[in-house]
């Protein structure tokens, strides 16, 4: 053959792969924009302290209780001297949907512990973990806390299956019913269990509140018109606007702390506070009103929070923005998400 011919032939044939493979490059990049969200990494560094949480945890002061069956609240207010910079501008899950922000779709070679979220918006959004997701091939739920930042570019996500009994694809996309798991379920999920362990918390709500489905879904649960109604008698009861500037509560449910939830700014938590309290008052179902210590846990709500603002813990990246911190107290598993010198959100269940 004539050598330039063959130079020729082989160039054609060298410019052909490449073009082949870009398009594949492109999908790679698009859908890799961070690290997988599957099941995080181990902790970036450890016996770590924050000072973001001590700051915040540090600053809180006990407000005022109230009390509905066997479900009572502790305000939670931050002292304004604790300083630090002003609150983000940040939508919630259901306000992003709302807006035609946020999109939350399957893989495209779906699989049970990964979705793909995309903030197309120009404002932060906030998705909890615990939080529902309702579509798709099966329902899901968040694993972890989300800061996803202003046209973010689709990331992958961590979520466990809530839903064992169905696997097609009625739709593609997901939608939120502003629904989170109860905290018996949620703790699961901060600890990072199995997801075996969520399915076996998912059917003992199940059995207890009387809520079967065939497919095994959680949301079943709040489609119970008796539960409904319970939730709705709750959420008059612990109206946040009785206590304008709180900024998170601490929830017992008989004589027990069920858990504990702050937010940066009065605003965010008043917004995130009603689907919250909705997942206390399922663990509170069943449990009849009874005499609550209130001095007692006004106690024990004060020595968990200043415990968890020294505590060490474990530092790690996140698929969007910001860090979670993730720390063990008293058999309880805390994580803070962290961002530009703020405390997002802190759970501790």
């Amino acid at each position: 053959m004539n050598p330039f011919r063959r130079s020729f032939l082989k160039l054609l044939a060298t410019g052909g792969a490449v073009a082949a493979s870009a398009p594949t490059l492109a999908r790679a990049d698009r859908f890799r924009v961070l690290p997988d969200g599957s099941d995080a990494a181990a902790p970036l560094l450890t016996g770590h302290r924050s000072p973001e949480l001590g700051r915040v945890l540090g600053g809180l002061t006990l407000g005022s209780a109230a009390v509905q069956g066997g479900l009572a609240v502790l305000w939670l207010h931050a002292n304004d001297s604790a300083g630090g910079p002003p609150p983000l501008e940040i939508l919630t899950l259901d306000e992003s949907r709302a807006r035609g922000a946020l999109t939350v779709i399957e893989r495209p070679e779906a699989t049970v512990p990964a979705l793909i979220a995309e903030n197309r918006g120009k404002t932060y959004v906030l998705l909890l973990a615990g939080e529902i997701l309702i579509g798709g091939k099966q329902n899901r739920v968040l694993r972890e806390d989300l800061l996803l930042p202003p046209l973010s570019g689709p990331r992958n996500i961590a979520v466990y299956c809530v839903e064992q009994g169905r696997w097609n694809e009625g739709r593609k996309d997901f939608d939120s019913h502003s629904s989170v798991v109860q905290p018996s379920v949620r703790s699961e999920v901060l600890r990072k269990a199995e997801q075996s362990r969520i399915w076996s918390g998912v059917a003992a709500a199940s059995r207890s509140m009387a809520a079967p489905s065939a497919t095994g879904s959680y949301q079943a649960i709040y489609d119970k018109p008796e539960v409904k109604a319970h939730l709705e008698q709750t959420t008059r009861r612990f109206d946040p606007t009785v206590a304008p500037t709180a900024v998170g509560a601490a929830v017992f449910v008989g004589p027990n702390l069920a858990g504990v939830d702050v937010f940066h700014a009065p605003g965010l938590f008043a917004r995130e506070w009603s689907k919250l309290l909705r997942a206390y008052a399922l663990d509170a179902y069943a449990v009849a009103p009874g005499a609550w210590d209130e001095t007692g846990a006004r106690a024990r709500t004060d020595g968990l929070l200043r415990a968890a603002a020294r505590v060490a813990g474990g530092l790690r990246g996140s698929v969007g923005a910001g860090r979670l911190f993730e720390f063990t107290l008293d058999g309880r598993r805390g994580v803070a998400l962290l961002f530009e010198g703020q405390a997002i959100h802190v759970a501790i269940l």
